[in-house]
């Protein structure tokens, strides 16, 4: 409610995702593509409609089934990176591992640092790595589980082009190793130009959907 007023953010969303998909969500501030992702991930509830993952409606999920096919069958990649600060490139990584109960967290933490570039860095906090270096650390984290799904809200937003180009680079080749579905929010043309499909947003409704290369895999998420 705004002002006493009902505000719809998405209207009218009917969206299919096939498993290993890259898909990219473009539009102006306001057009609804984070609420989009929050829903995706069980952040958000809607008011109607319902939200299928490998055909399970996790509408009906309470907080602790959510919170558990969270940990167990997404991965995030944020803006702002979200990293711990108290804690070293490697213990960022470890952490989500462990928290999710996967084995040989250590070696499979040092492993993707070391796949990003940051394998002398694993010692390093946050605040003593670059922009790049603390996105690079947050996809490590992200991928380190094997998710099936990698939400990322403008990953490279905060990056100058340089950067933001390695990211790109960087997240494709993980995409292509491990197979993960990825819907990523991002206003930057170029940048989805790079992936599979590109869906445009405006006014809480997806108003094109572009076919850029065919998924490989054809189950539906």
């Amino acid at each position: 409610m705004a002002g006493g007023a009902r505000v719809d953010i998405l209207n009218k969303i009917d969206l299919i995702v096939p498993h290993g998909q890259f898909i990219a969500i473009t539009g102006a501030s306001g057009s609804g593509k984070t609420t989009l992702l929050g829903l995706i991930a069980g952040l958000d509830s809607p008011s109607q409609g319902e939200i299928l993952i490998d055909g399970q409606n996790i509408t009906k999920f309470n907080e602790d089934e959510l919170a558990d096919l969270r940990g167990q069958r997404f991965g995030f990649i944020f803006q702002s990176f979200n990293l711990i600060p108290t804690l070293t490139a490697i213990e960022n990584v470890v952490l989500a591992a462990e928290l999710n109960q996967t084995a040989n967290a250590f070696e499979k933490s040092s492993d993707l640092l070391n796949s990003v570039g940051l394998g002398k860095r694993v010692n390093h906090y946050p605040a003593q790595l670059s922009g790049g270096e603390q996105q690079r650390l947050a996809l490590a984290r992200a991928f380190v589980n094997e998710p099936d799904i990698i939400l990322a809200d403008e990953p490279t937003g905060n990056l100058d082009s340089k950067n933001g180009e390695h990211i790109l680079e960087l997240i494709l080749e993980l995409h292509r190793t491990q197979k993960t579905t990825i819907v990523m929010v991002t206003h930057e043309a170029h940048i989805a130009e790079k992936t599979e499909r590109i869906l445009r947003m405006a006014d809480g409704q997806i108003i094109e959907d572009s076919l850029i290369k065919p998924a490989t895999p054809q189950n539906a998420e």
